[in-house]
């Protein structure tokens, strides 16, 4: 074999050495008992035709690649938002491992969180041992200030109830009497992250403000970001808008810091997260208002019953719909949006037009969780684009309405189609029979970008295969014009490529666009 101690070869360069092509090439033809390379092609081909997607789109049995994750990997990612919390999953050692590695490959961070070992035994006998055993070794090893519990679908299915399990584990001395175990039921075979997300706060909020007399402080608010694999940038930019109006509010469920903790010698295995004592506080604030609709919908009606005034927004990314968070903000707070702030808005119109002749005309394709798929084709028509294809995974025909009703107020949305409830190898099918000329998503999407040829944008979690795009903002002002940016670049870079060889391609030694 061609490795040696002297040069090291990485697994890429190291498989298209010689030796393993024969070697993977053997093993196909005599393990693998392929097809006949004519039939293949043959397929690959009518997959690419209307005929085929027609029977895709038709499609219900199956699910292929969907653009969402499952409930408990929400859950997760709330309790890292909060000072101190380690995350229990109720449920197999494998399950919890799914989701931290999917968290630390995204944002390139340990992600904690613990299980109870839930194995065969548990699953007929049920989990309450695992629960006793398992919130004790949590509260004497890793010293949280709080342990927030989710289920994975072995605890659902055989129906372990976590209200009484605490509070035998309670009972038992697992945890002293007075600690905080909130918990969420996230069943993984209904629903996605969002739901699981929205069940964990709501889980916490109600922890702590049940039985609690609220006291309303008038102008304050809170701010609930939803599952949001940008919440790094994103939250720190929300911040730093809310500070220069002087607002006063509570950031609830802030992973920023969590997910982004320095490299100074000291091991962090909690980092920031909203206090505890501001959860509580929190519950005396005038409004409460959600970043993200489709994360929070159970969490804002727990709002609304307990009096606090309630708001929502679909990911406020470019200019009208950071225009509509920042004036529902100075409504409540009775604080004006600084000049400060409306110079920046400024720079993003400037901005997107002096760009708009590369930008007009040009289709996308974009997927992912409801609000950011909306937020997204809403930027899109801002700069001349067209969302000619928004698929959602998890989008419901409440989520698609709204998209249709979005997609009519402009004349850029008028041939645009919305896909709730498909899956990426639907949009594959879309790709193929109706080609845009950008694609917008996640990692997953760079098998669609090979295939089909469609350029892919990585704008929204998970992105695996590329590092520290969670680090810099996508709402605001400011987080338009990295959006902004990020497009023109992309498109700047396919030009380049087809216009490389000078006098066949490139006739105008271009330089300057």
């Amino acid at each position: 074999m061609p490795q040696s101690a002297e040069k090291v070869l990485d697994h890429a360069p190291l498989f298209r050495e010689p030796e393993y092509r024969q070697m993977l090439a053997e093993k196909k033809l005599n393990f693998e008992c392929p097809h006949p390379d004519q039939i293949v092609t043959d397929q690959r081909e009518l997959t690419k035709t209307w005929e085929y997607r027609e029977k895709n789109l038709a499609r219900e049995a199956l699910v292929i690649n969907p653009a969402k994750a499952c409930q408990p990997l929400g859950a997760v990612f709330a309790a890292a938002g909060f000072e101190r919390t380690m995350s229990f999953v109720h449920g197999s050692q494998g399950c919890v491992a799914y989701y931290r590695s999917h968290l630390s490959r995204h944002f390139k961070e340990p992600s904690s969180a613990v299980s109870s070992s839930m194995t065969e035994d548990a699953a007929v006998f049920g989990g309450l041992k695992n629960m006793v055993d398992g919130l004790a070794n949590t509260y004497k090893l890793y010293d949280p200030n709080m342990i927030a519990v989710s289920t994975t679908c072995m605890a659902e299915v055989i129906g372990d109830d976590l209200r009484s399990f605490i509070e035998n584990a309670k009972n038992e001395g697992s945890v002293p009497g007075d600690f905080d175990v909130p918990f969420a039921h996230t069943p993984a075979f209904v629903g996605s992250h969002v739901d699981g997300y929205d069940g964990m706060v709501k889980g916490v909020l109600e922890h702590f403000w049940k039985g609690s007399e609220r006291s309303q402080v008038t102008g304050t608010l809170n701010i609930i970001p939803g599952f949001d694999g940008f919440c790094v940038g994103n939250n720190r930019e929300l911040k730093r808008l809310l500070d220069l109006m002087g607002v006063t509010y509570t950031f609830i469920q802030d992973a920023s810091d969590q997910f982004d903790t320095p490299s100074d010698g000291e091991y962090r295995m909690y980092d920031g997260g909203t206090k505890i004592a501001d959860v509580k506080g929190a519950l005396n604030a005038e409004a409460t208002l959600s970043l993200q609709r489709y994360n929070t919908r159970k969490t804002l009606e727990y709002c609304d019953e307990v009096g606090q005034a309630t708001a929502s927004f679909h990911y406020p990314l470019g200019v009208q719909a950071t225009d509509e968070f920042l004036m529902k903000v100075s409504a409540i707070s009775g604080k004006e949006i600084p000049e400060t702030i409306r110079m920046e808005r400024g720079r993003l119109v400037d901005a997107m037009a002096d760009s708009q002749s590369w930008l007009h005309g040009k289709k996308y394709a974009i997927y992912g969780d409801p609000d950011f798929v909306y937020a997204m084709a809403r930027f899109v028509m801002e700069t001349g684009g067209e969302p000619t294809h928004c698929l959602a995974t998890n989008g419901t025909s409440a989520w698609e309405a709204e998209m249709k009703e979005l997609l009519a107020s402009s004349p850029f949305g008028q041939d645009a189609q919305v896909w709730a409830g498909k899956d990426l190898w639907a949009m594959r099918s879309l790709l193929f029979t109706e080609p845009v000329d950008l694609l917008i998503g996640n990692s997953y999407g760079k098998y669609l970008e090979r295939d089909t040829g469609t350029p892919l944008i990585r704008l929204t979690f998970p992105i695996f295969d590329r590092h520290h795009h969670h680090r810099f903002a996508l709402m605001g002002y400011q987080g338009g014009l990295r959006v902004l940016t990020t497009i023109l670049d992309k498109i700047f870079d396919k030009l380049d490529r087809e216009s490389s060889e000078t006098g066949v391609t490139d006739y105008s030694y271009d330089l300057t666009r």
